[in-house]
């Protein structure tokens, strides 16, 4: 046995010693080598999760930067809109005034730019020397000499023609005609004058009185491409209507919201209505003009250059309730678009001839703006009528006419102020501007209009200044 023993330790201790080191090594290979692989691993791992964890990181940053920076702009644009309406800024002197002091006729910004861009009044003082007379538009002069005097055909020409037309205020395709002497009224033939020279002086300085005229006729003119519709009923009782039947009806907009109707008389003039605006709403950049649309709408106004109400106008009677508007570019005329004419002096309207009244306004009394144009056929009331104490009484002066049915039912309403009322006589003429009345369509309170035909003095004045 100690044989087999010895023998025995003998080959475990060879086989001890041979096996040892073989199998240390492989054991270390087998359990070292995937341990550092399994570290390599988790490294990689690792930085990933750790850029991606930064991406996230700069997104959630960038997200939050933009929107601290969103909410900033909408704070700074309300705080803006709120300094807007309550101040008025002053670019040159870098200060602040209250709005409440913009357009109050005094200066209190250096240079005065807080009263640059406001409503103004102008009063006609003095006597307009050119009118257009009769529904022949029969060409008159005034000179203080000789008063007023019927303009001869003699030796009148084209230039002649444009001086007088430019002098009214118009200046695209004037035109002129000639009547036989003995087809005038007899108040048109008592005084004459004709053109002596050739002058750039105004037309009444180049002209000299005559007795007769050697031609046998006189001058009338047609200074506008006016008055003509495509077409030929606040308008309660009215019915829907297009802009082609009416296409001098305008819109005038203070913050893009229809406020007054208004008439374009010329490519850059529109007359309206006095009370459309308020002491709060001088200031032009608040208005803007929208032409050419059936439909009421807000989009494609055009901007105001000047807005001059009547300095005779009075808020407590409503007298001399007249506006005129420049816009600040010429529009272009079209089926949609185009001026209507304005009435000559002693146009012979009468009680009971139809006239129409178009607009935006109030369907009813107690209504709200249409969003499709009316228009309505209303009579001219005799003012000995409207002057009836039962009805308006001495409210109603000569710088006004009445036009309605005394049954109700048909007027003008709240939205139409300033609007057109119109007569058809060779061609559509401005006769009223929409102004006031009690109720809307009442019986027995007709509405009541500016006259235009007794403002023609001051409307010309004004085409004529402002041109």
């Amino acid at each position: 046995m100690l044989l087999g023993g010895h023998t025995d330790s003998h080959t475990h201790t060879a086989v001890k010693s041979t096996k040892d080191k073989p199998t240390h090594l492989d054991l270390s290979r087998a359990l070292i080598m995937p341990q550092r692989q399994k570290r390599q691993i988790t490294v990689a791992q690792r930085d990933q999760g750790n850029q991606g964890a930064k991406k996230k990181m700069t997104l959630i940053t960038v997200c939050c930067v933009l929107v601290t920076l969103g909410i900033l702009a909408v704070g700074a644009y309300f705080i803006w809109c709120l300094v807007d309406r309550k101040f008025f800024f002053c670019s040159q002197s870098l200060k602040f005034i209250p709005v409440a002091m913009v357009c109050d006729r005094k200066a209190d910004c250096a240079g005065g730019e807080d009263e640059l861009t406001c409503v103004s009044s102008q009063p006609a003082n003095t006597t307009f020397p050119v009118r257009l007379v009769g529904e022949s538009m029969v060409l008159q002069v005034f000179r203080v000499e000789a008063g007023w005097s019927t303009v001869c055909a003699d030796d009148w020409g084209l230039s002649d023609t444009r001086s007088a037309c430019q002098h009214l205020g118009y200046t695209l395709n004037p035109k002129s005609n000639r009547l036989d002497v003995n087809s005038l009224h007899p108040s048109l033939g008592e005084s004459f004058s004709a053109v002596r020279a050739r002058t750039k002086g105004p037309l009444h300085t180049a002209l000299i009185s005559r007795e007769t005229c050697i031609s046998g006729s006189v001058i009338a003119l047609s200074c506008s491409d006016c008055g003509d519709a495509v077409g030929q009923d606040r308008v309660v009782g009215g019915s829907d209507t297009t802009i082609e039947e009416w296409p001098w009806q305008a819109s005038l907009q203070k913050d893009h919201q229809h406020v007054c109707g208004g008439s374009l008389v010329s490519l850059t003039w529109l007359i309206t209505a006095a009370h459309c605006f308020s002491s709060d709403w001088k200031d032009l950049n608040l208005w803007q003009v929208v032409l050419g649309r059936t439909h009421l709408m807000s989009t494609g106004g055009i901007s105001v250059a000047a807005i001059i109400i009547n300095k005779d106008y009075s808020s407590d009677t409503h007298d001399y309730d007249i506006a005129m508007l420049k816009l600040i570019r010429p529009v272009t005329t079209g089926d949609t678009l185009r001026p209507v004419c304005l009435p000559p002096h002693s146009l012979p309207l009468k009680a009971g001839d139809p006239l129409v009244v178009t607009g935006w306004g109030f369907q009813h009394e107690k209504g709200k703006i249409s969003s499709v144009l009316q228009s309505a056929t209303v009579y001219l009331i005799d003012r000995k009528v409207c002057s009836r104490p039962s009805i308006y009484g001495p409210s109603v002066t000569p710088r006004m006419l009445c036009a309605g049915n005394m049954e109700g039912k048909v007027d003008a309403c709240q939205g139409d102020s300033g609007g057109p009322l119109v007569f058809l006589s060779k061609c559509w003429q401005l006769v009223g501007v929409v102004s006031w009345g009690v109720g809307c369509a009442r019986p027995g309170n007709p509405g009541v209009y500016c006259s235009v035909a007794q403002q023609l003095n001051w409307i010309y004045s004004i085409m004529e200044k402002y041109s």
